[in-house]
């Protein structure tokens, strides 16, 4: 928690509070305090009339909120856990996985700077599902790493692709990467999670060993699965040179597999 964001005590507030007083209170918008509740992060409040009240339980809740949220949680998985819906033993993984995809956030306007993409095509891109934006406090936010990813697709254009075929070739690739990496997580959940679920186990023993499991698969399986792209998109640039290359870069080619003892 920063040092000016307030850290709210029940005791320092009674149970009737209008949303214009939590949100002075929380230092968060109202938006946001209605965009919790339309998420069920925060229960709905009484109301009495037309007023809606609320109490110390909501100052609890957003107390809890910030400090999952500081761990790298996403909402969807800050509901769960406060509505009793996540395994404890799952929690650290959870953090572990956030860890993972944190790291510096920044602002769609400040991805724009920092890229010099103009803010209408960084939609365009995250409306196909090539950029994940987290949203905290209601605001839309994107990684450090997005930055590298924009920059890389940048230097694709300056090499002469078109952007609708760049486009359209990476929805592409992240439709397929998708599928794969939905069978790489089920494997996880079938033949680690689950096994480790049935052991007779502590909550901090079953937790440690999921953690430390992930921490040994994720880099493992990263690793092997950029090599063999590597290796097939070489594989296959070279019978597309073998099958349509002239003499010129032909020779280059094998010069180049000579060199590197091919």
């Amino acid at each position: 928690m920063t040092a000016d964001t307030p850290s709210l005590t029940t005791d320092e507030v009674t149970d009737s509070l209008r949303v214009e007083d939590l949100a002075e209170a929380s230092g968060l918008s109202i938006d946001t305090i209605r965009f919790y509740q339309k998420r069920h992060l925060i229960p709905a409040p009484k109301r009495r009339g037309r007023v809606a009240w609320y109490s110390s339980e909501h100052i609890t809740r957003i107390n809890r909120i910030r400090e999952l949220q500081e761990s790298g949680l996403s909402l969807a998985l800050i509901r769960r856990l406060l509505d009793g819906e996540l395994n404890p033993a799952d929690a650290p993984l959870a953090v572990a996985v956030a860890f993972e995809v944190g790291g510096e956030l920044i602002t769609r306007a400040e991805l724009a700077q920092r890229t010099g993409v103009p803010d209408e095509i960084l939609v365009t891109i995250a409306n196909q599902g090539l950029l994940r934006p987290q949203i905290k406090d209601g605001v839309e936010y994107f990684s450090a790493h997005d930055v590298s990813v924009i920059t890389a697709g940048v230097r694709l254009l300056d090499a002469g692709l078109p952007f609708s075929a760049l486009l359209s070739l990476a929805q592409r690739q992240h439709e397929m990467t998708r599928a794969v990496a939905i069978d790489a997580v089920e494997m996880f959940d079938q033949y680690v999670r689950s096994p480790l679920q049935e052991k007779d186990l502590s909550d901090d023993e079953r937790a440690q060993a999921l953690v430390a499991a992930f921490e040994l698969l994720l880099p493992t399986v990263t690793a092997l699965v950029a090599q063999h792209f590597r290796d097939v998109l070489l594989e296959v640039a070279q019978d597309h040179l073998e099958a349509v290359g002239e003499s010129a870069e032909l020779s280059s080619l094998y010069d180049s597999n000579s060199d590197r003892g091919v």
